[in-house]
């Protein structure tokens, strides 16, 4: 049996860490990643996917990712239960085993000045 994803997208927001109850590092990773298709009206959908990181892959996107760069990340999904007010919700996300730092913002920006000033 196989469970494993890798997504490239942009993050939608700069990454904070903190700690859980257990004392361990996470992070949050949202990303956006275009359909490769367009709907109905001719636009192509963007889909916005939570990716969980810990420990020191928490802290090495906290540190050198902020939002608009493009990262790549490897992971499996997996999905949890919480319990609410006698109800149960299902959450399904990406568990980051790898995350790669692909593309910043700024290197996107640096590149768009300098073909300008040509």
């Amino acid at each position: 049996m196989l469970n494993q994803i890798v997504l490239v997208g942009r993050l939608t927001r700069n990454i904070e860490v903190h700690k859980s109850d257990n004392n361990v590092k996470v992070a949050t990773i949202s990303l956006a990643i275009p359909r490769s298709f367009k709907n109905s009206d001719g636009v192509y959908d963007t889909d916005f996917i939570n990716c969980v990181a810990f420990d020191s892959i928490a802290e090495n996107t906290c540190e050198y990712c902020s939002k608009g760069d493009i990262v790549g990340v490897k992971g499996r999904i997996q999905s949890r239960v919480v319990e609410k007010e006698d109800n149960k919700e299902y959450i399904t996300e990406i568990i980051a085993e790898k995350v790669t730092f692909l593309s910043s913002k700024r290197e996107d920006h640096d590149e768009k000045n300098e073909k300008e000033d040509e």
